[in-house]
């Protein structure tokens, strides 16, 4: 089965790696020339786990290949899908679909015999029917399916998810298009990964609604946080005591300074406003896009008090920009809310991350320092401040943090320690909720 993927960037070519490791021949379309270039040397513009080893096999196998050329893929292709950014629309929080159409107008202008024509970018209700209108008006004698295929990739998981589904939506409306995905899916079988055949609208609302649930679970026991922190309680203890309740399960219970990424802060804005067209409310997701706004100014609060009420002529060490580990994703990430406050204040930073620093600098205020290693974040720091759990950042020796760092103030905004153990190594500890 032959399959393009319109757009290169981390859905299409994290998709489009899978789909060849199913066996199908897959060419990834970019109309970034630097890009695909990069990619043909196996160079991966993102980082991902097993991204890049998946990349290069198959790549080697001859089933992964990469192009600037949209014509000569489309007219090949047995399936188009369309990966391109849906960017929150400055002004009004709407998702941006000026890519969506252009590659639809793109693939319409040369398809060749009967082709399935996929949205896989998180698009608002209808955007699948209008592709199909951009389609038909371009190539009138076009023979064309349109379908919904929402991706659920995580960050730091994506290659997983993909090849190991909670499930599979396709949004059809012709046994022709129903058939042809199923086949291009047919190894996922093998696993009984399960597979829900909707129209074409409910596949689009799918995802937003399961983003903002899932984004309503962080906001919602951040709001909790601050009620523990006023009665004595521990949030970690809530949590796990809600998450133990079946009917509502331990994940996305993780108090912190608030969610960012790529799909959260645009996708519940983008729900908001679908609502709205629709003539709809949509309050609790209204509350949940202002309670995460909060809590990142919260925790500008929480550093703040640590220091004895003043971050001005204060060192602070960061470590973690990106918004989650196992990723070098900057969007929305906290860390571009609260640090240019602290910097605002009179603060020094000296922020190490893994992956996310090259992708941060350029988002960050040019006061912003960063050190090749933690000990160099920490030399001389008048307080620490965990803010995204890598791995490297949960075991640290804590005894040596103090030794080098000036001062003795920790604050963990990923709630990875304990006060016992932090108090014991001489260290002023604060959390979230606890």
């Amino acid at each position: 089965m032959n399959v393009v993927m319109i757009g290169a960037g981390y859905v299409g070519l994290v998709s489009g790696a899978c789909f060849a490791e199913f066996g199908a021949s897959v060419v990834c379309v970019d109309k970034q020339e630097e890009r695909i270039t990069a990619l043909r040397q196996g160079k991966i513009p993102i980082y991902e786990p097993g991204l890049e080893d998946l990349v290069r096999k198959n790549a080697d196998a001859g089933r992964l290949s990469f192009t600037t050329d949209v014509a000569g893929s489309v007219a090949k292709a047995d399936l188009a899908f369309i990966a391109v950014g849906t960017p929150t629309r400055r002004g009004d929080g709407h998702a941006d679909l000026k890519y969506v159409y252009a590659a639809a107008q793109e693939i319409a202008e040369n398809l060749q015999g009967y082709t399935v024509i996929v949205d896989k970018s998180t698009v608002p209700v209808g955007t699948a029917r209008e592709v199909a209108r951009v389609i038909s008006k371009t190539n009138p004698d076009a023979d064309f399916d349109v379908a919904s295929n929402p991706e659920f990739l995580r960050e730091g998981s994506a290659i997983s998810d993909f090849l190991r589904p909670d499930r599979v939506v396709l949004g059809v409306e012709s046994e022709r298009a129903e058939a042809r995905l199923r086949e291009l899916y047919r190894p996922l079988n093998l696993i009984e990964a399960p597979l829900l055949v909707t129209g074409l609208e409910s596949a689009e609302l799918i995802k937003y609604a399961a983003n903002a649930f899932l984004a309503t679970k962080i906001s919602f026991i951040n709001e909790m946080s601050q009620l523990c922190e006023k009665t004595g309680a521990d949030v970690n203890a809530v949590a796990k005591g809600m998450g133990m309740d079946k009917r509502i399960g331990n994940k996305f219970l993780h108090a912190g300074p608030g969610y960012g990424g790529s799909c959260f802060p645009k996708d519940t804005l983008a729900l908001n406003r679908m609502a709205q067209e629709y003539g709809v409310g949509s309050r609790i997701v209204e509350a949940v896009v202002e309670v995460n706004a909060s809590q990142k100014a919260r925790m500008v609060s929480k550093i703040r008090e640590a220091l004895g009420g003043s971050e001005a002529d204060k060192r602070i060490a960061v470590l973690g920009l990106t918004f989650k580990p196992e990723t070098d994703d900057m969007r929305d990430a906290p860390a571009l809310a609260i640090l240019p406050a602290l910097i605002d204040r009179g603060a020094t930073i000296c922020a190490h991350d893994p992956e996310g620093m090259d992708e941060a600098r350029p988002l960050l205020p040019e006061a912003m320092e960063y050190a090749d290693t933690i000990e160099e974040a920490l030399k001389d720091a008048d307080a620490v401040v965990l803010m995204t759990e890598w791995n490297q950042y949960r075991g640290l020796n804590l005894r040596d943090v103090r030794d080098t760092m000036r001062g003795d103030v920790f604050v963990d905004l990923r709630n990875v320690y304990e006060r016992g153990l932090m108090e014991a190594a001489g260290l002023q500890y604060t959390s979230v909720g606890r």
